[in-house]
């Protein structure tokens, strides 16, 4: 079996321009699969930045809330209740709003803007400079040095602007663990100073994040918080619902799956028919081999051979292709979302080993029909 499979390879690589035709068609096939949905799996991933950075266990919110985006107001009382339920370690109200900046250089850009609770600042950034002291200062405020940091014109410490015709001071730049997915830049101050300088509804608290005294308690927590009318969860709970709303309710998961299927489909017509192509230029060979005695297991060892090492030589250089497209766009836009996770490689070696029994199959099929008689015969 081993001289078969030797002589498949030398048969497959010997025909340079199939081969490269095959490996082309796999690799951009991969590629393509590969491209699309680490752009998916980094929207998913951004889209959830804020639950990552505050780093709260659990979250309550109002039933209605689809997304971190779309906060709605929750009286206060509601955080007085939390705060005593059984189970409950500690739990802080968090304001998530947006609000208009004018710069110093008199331009104007839209920034969200976290308000953490006064006394723990529990969710808080870590400062890459500046003391986290200083947010209790007069008019203060902590830019994030994410990819939309130039969009505040990079402030430094003490570079002032107006925050809805109030004036607001930087007094810190943080770091966070993931950037945002709408673009727009991030500050963070005290809770009570988000409440005055940004306009609001009656209702207040956007979200109140509890640390509970054990993962005992968190199935008590949700069911205390459901009888009063609202949602519990865990922040592996909130950044599924998240993932969910972006994968059904918007077209961004629909459209990446019909992209993603395309890819496929383009990768299993170019392979099929370059490999079927490629079979029936080497019947002769194949009825020589039957005919010297060649089984047709060892002939069906052959194809498969074949096509699974196209396949999966395609399969890495699309990786790699991939890999190396990301790394540069990365490098020069800093907004680019794009993550390439362990479901991504699984899916596209699936496919990958789709596309090889596939063109297995129609390969297997017409070497199996050889008559060495014929062959001699023509």
């Amino acid at each position: 079996m081993k001289g078969i499979l030797l002589l498949a390879f030398k048969l497959l690589v010997n025909d340079k321009a199939k081969f490269s035709a095959l490996i082309v068609g796999i690799t951009f096939a991969v590629f393509l699969m590969v491209q699309m949905t680490s752009m998916f799996a980094g929207v998913l991933s951004r889209s959830s930045a804020t639950v990552l950075n505050i780093g709260a266990s659990m979250w309550v919110m109002d039933p209605s809330v689809q997304t971190i985006a779309n906060s709605v107001g929750m009286p206060d009382y509601v955080l007085d209740y939390v705060r005593s339920v059984p189970g409950v370690r500690f739990a802080v109200p968090l304001y998530y709003g947006a609000a208009l900046l004018k710069l110093p250089s008199g331009l104007y850009q839209t920034a969200t803007v976290l308000g953490l609770d006064d006394t723990t600042l529990f969710g808080r950034p870590a400062l890459i400079k500046g003391r986290i002291e200083d947010i209790y200062a007069e008019n203060s405020f902590i830019a994030v040095h994410d990819p939309e940091f130039p969009k505040l014109e990079n402030p430094t410490l003490g570079t002032r602007f107006e925050l809805n015709d109030h004036r607001a001071i930087i007094t810190g730049i943080a770091k966070v663990a993931s950037p945002g997915l709408f673009g727009v830049p991030t500050l963070y101050t005290t809770y009570e100073r988000a409440l005055q300088y940004v306009p609001n509804p009656r209702f207040t608290i956007s979200y109140i994040l509890v640390e509970p005294k054990s993962s005992a308690s968190i199935l008590a927590i949700k069911k205390a918080v459901a009888r009063l009318g609202y949602r519990a969860m865990t922040a592996d709970e909130f950044i599924q619902m998240i993932s969910d709303f972006y994968k059904y309710q918007t077209g961004i998961g629909i459209n990446i799956f019909v992209m993603t299927i395309m890819s496929f489909i383009v990768g299993l017509s170019i392979s099929g028919q370059t490999f079927y192509t490629f079979i029936l230029e080497n019947m002769e060979k194949f009825g020589a081999l039957k005919a010297i005695g060649a089984t047709n297991r060892q002939l069906v060892a052959m194809i498969l051979f074949q096509s699974g090492f196209t396949s999966l030589t395609g399969y890495g250089l699309g990786v790699g292709l991939c890999s190396l497209i990301i790394g540069i766009a990365k490098l020069r836009l800093p907004d680019y979302a794009s993550k390439i996770t362990y479901f991504n490689l699984s899916l596209a070696f699936l496919m990958a080993l789709v596309i090889a029994a596939i063109s297995s199959y129609v390969g297997v099929r017409r070497v199996l029909r050889i008559e060495p008689f014929d062959i001699f015969r023509g």
